[in-house]
């Protein structure tokens, strides 16, 4: 697909190039633009240039620009910005189907697999994904790849064949066509420019796979970590430090085997450090889009402010706590168990039947059972047949009102239940509890105000925030400490550790708003969701000197 016709959009156009030239990084991740002259395509707040206007063609997607034969920019990462808070706002077929190729659907199921969890016909998946996006589902998931590998070669010692599998890549020579198509350099040329020396295999295995898990900020990293402390599930997850050092560690079942992670608390500009032991590297993009989204990484905190900021009832908790996260699940399934029976007796369930751990790692030995070992299981049986059987499919391209439908239907589940599980196993921003406050003028972000207004800092706290009828386990989120959203100008940064891209606040505010509606409507009429709205994200420190591109 080409860029946009300039006939038929100049004035967004004008708007979008107004953005570029103020390095505006609120649109990071909104949309890219191409230069022509380089064969480089750039995040908006790349902080070199500014090219001329007749030079530029604006893309949807990295990997439009990159179908299009644009490299990208060595110097602002373009393809390393924080996922797109959009495709979980979104419920329509496009948003449904971003969130599972993130998920690594197309790399273990095909086009085909991907098109049948979303009940179309893979023609009709290419068709729509290029007609809003710029590129079908394989050129997708070809650009994921890519900045994988890349962050690899990047951050780790790992011997580039592994990185090929790792990244999801079918061959060797599949993985050495794409990173120079991509960035111009081959895997050992990026290797070099990093630095990286290479290690002995089992030595960087035995440790993990360190990773920078970028976000979009503010994030208020100690109270979500005070949210999972409260949740944890012995032998399977624990919260370890003291509160500004803490380190979350959980085990995780993963498609090809299994897997552990630790999560460090301790402040970073726009990341959370991790590491990543797995039995088998073709689950790390499947792993690292669980810690996303448990994390609530790729929401967009200044977007939800916005909107409930200008609620006088929410005003002052904005205010308070800026940047109010959602967490969701490392395993949805797992999720909506905990949900119906509880923390305390979901560590009964795991003392019973938890599978164990291939590599047990102190404390943590064993696995969450999988819902077919709990189904003869009073209080989890329900739930856990409709899981086993796929009669409930809470993976992240279901349809999230079918699964509020069939969760309905399941006995033992009343509606709050099927509200919590909706919010945390499906992620889903825009869910209100039944009998709590509510107000369409907070979609889609309703979420983060029932967080606001209900969770654990709002009402004193919780004995077991995973009990049914408990006030929202979500509720622990809150925003950076210290000042408010409209004061907060740092600029999303890189995973693979550049720093972020910075410009002038004063200039990116005239575009802003014109942007943001029109990326509220960018969806064709046949495939927008009711209530969707596409981020605007962040405000911007001073940039760096001026370099060409």
């Amino acid at each position: 697909m080409n860029a946009e016709p300039h006939t038929r959009t100049d004035s967004r156009q004008d708007m979008r190039y107004e953005a570029v030239s103020s390095r505006d990084a609120r649109f990071d991740g909104v949309f890219f633009f191409a230069v022509t002259t380089t064969g480089i395509y750039c995040r908006p707040s790349c902080p070199a240039v500014t090219p001329q206007r007749r030079n530029i063609r604006f893309y949807p997607t990295a990997a439009a620009a990159q179908s299009n034969g644009f490299r990208a920019c060595r110097r602002c990462r373009p393809d390393a910005v924080p996922g797109s808070a959009e495709w979980n706002v979104r419920a329509d077929a496009v948003g449904r189907a971003m969130r599972l190729i993130a998920d690594g659907v197309v790399d273990r199921e095909g086009v085909p697999g991907l098109a049948a969890r979303l009940g179309y016909s893979a023609r009709q998946v290419q068709r729509q994904l290029t007609a809003e996006l710029g590129a079908g589902p394989i050129a997708l998931a070809r650009a994921q790849r890519a900045h994988t590998a890349r962050l690899l070669l990047q951050t780790t010692a790992l011997p580039v064949t592994d990185v090929a599998f790792a990244a999801g890549f079918a061959s060797v020579r599949q993985f050495n066509d794409t990173l120079r198509e991509t960035y111009a350099r081959t895997p050992t040329e990026l290797r070099t420019e990093s630095g990286t020396r290479l290690a002995p295999p089992a030595a960087e295995l035995s440790a993990g796979i360190p990773l920078r898990l970028a976000h979009r900020g503010p994030y208020d990293a100690r109270a979500t970590f005070d949210l999972l402390a409260r949740e944890a599930v012995p032998r399977v997850e624990e919260v370890r430090g003291e509160p500004g050092a803490r380190t979350y560690r959980r085990t995780l079942r993963l498609p090809h085997g299994t897997g552990l992670v630790a999560v460090h608390e301790a402040a970073h500009p726009g990341w959370l450090a991790a590491r990543l032991s797995l039995t088998d590297l073709r689950d790390l993009t499947t792993a690292v889009q669980r810690l996303r989204r448990l994390f609530d990484l790729d929401a967009d905190p200044y977007a939800v402010d916005e909107r409930l900021g200008a609620d006088q009832r929410l005003a002052r908790h904005v205010e308070a706590r800026p940047g109010l996260r959602s967490p969701g699940a490392a395993d949805p399934d797992e999720c909506a168990v905990r949900l119906r029976v509880g923390r305390d007796r979901a560590a009964e369930l795991v003392e019973t039947y938890g599978d164990t751990l291939p590599n047990p790692c102190g404390a943590l030995d064993r696995l969450f059972p999988r819902p077919d070992a709990l189904i003869g299981e009073p209080d989890a049986g329900p739930l856990a047949t409709a899981l086993a059987s796929r009669a409930v499919r809470l993976d992240p391209g279901t349809d999230r009102e079918e699964a509020a439908r069939a969760l309905a239907a399941v006995p033992g589940l009343d509606a709050r239940t099927v509200a919590l599980i909706r919010m945390r196993a499906l992620g889903d921003p825009d869910v209100s509890l039944p009998g709590g406050p509510d107000d369409d003028l907070w979609r889609p972000w309703r979420s983060y105000a029932t967080a606001h207004l209900c969770g654990p800092l709002a009402a004193g706290g919780v004995s077991d925030p995973g009990a049914p009828g408990s006030v929202p386990p979500d509720g622990g989120k809150a925003g950076a400490a210290g000042t408010s959203t409209a004061r907060v100008r740092s600029a999303a940064p890189l995973e693979g550790g550049v720093p972020g891209a910075a410009g002038s606040p004063a200039a990116g505010s005239r575009a802003a708003a014109p942007l943001v509606a029109e990326a509220a409507n960018a969806a064709p009429a046949d495939l927008r969701a009711p209530h969707t709205a596409r981020p605007a994200a962040d405000l911007l420190s001073p940039p760096p000197p001026a370099r060409a591109r």
